[in-house]
């Protein structure tokens, strides 16, 4: 059975960093995209980032929303099974809970396109 699992999550000041992890279990990931969502009160869950196989060794191609490029950076380690987030010049407007997600074989920035999630993780920012 299929198992995302993230941590990481806590309670930072603006300008602050914090790194999320996304562990997987139940089957190797390392061709899967591994992606980031997040979900603000009364908002839709929206796309965050994503880190897709390019299906050359081990070459994996990242995306990000405009709203977080420049200061977040997503990345994986396949031998851990583990997805992660560095998210860094954290703003008020990053308060959410994030999720990650998995699906194949390229990333999607629709959260209906995936095929298994994480309970995820809250991320609040105070100033």
């Amino acid at each position: 059975q299929v198992h995302l699992v993230e941590s990481g999550g806590g309670l930072v000041q603006t300008g602050g960093s914090l790194r999320l992890s996304c562990a997987a279990s139940g089957r190797t990931f390392s061709t899967d995209a591994m992606s980031w969502f997040r979900q603000a009160p009364g908002k839709e869950r929206e796309f965050v980032a994503a880190l897709s196989w390019s299906g050359i060794s081990t070459y994996y191609t990242a995306n990000y929303a405009d709203s977080v490029k420049g200061r977040f950076t997503i990345s994986r380690d396949n031998a851990e099974n583990t997805a992660y987030l560095q998210m860094n010049s954290l703003k008020l407007e990053d308060t959410a809970v994030y999720y990650c997600a998995a699906r194949q074989p390229v990333y999607s920035q629709l959260a209906s396109d995936y095929d298994y999630w994480g309970q995820g993780t809250q991320v609040t920012v105070s100033s």
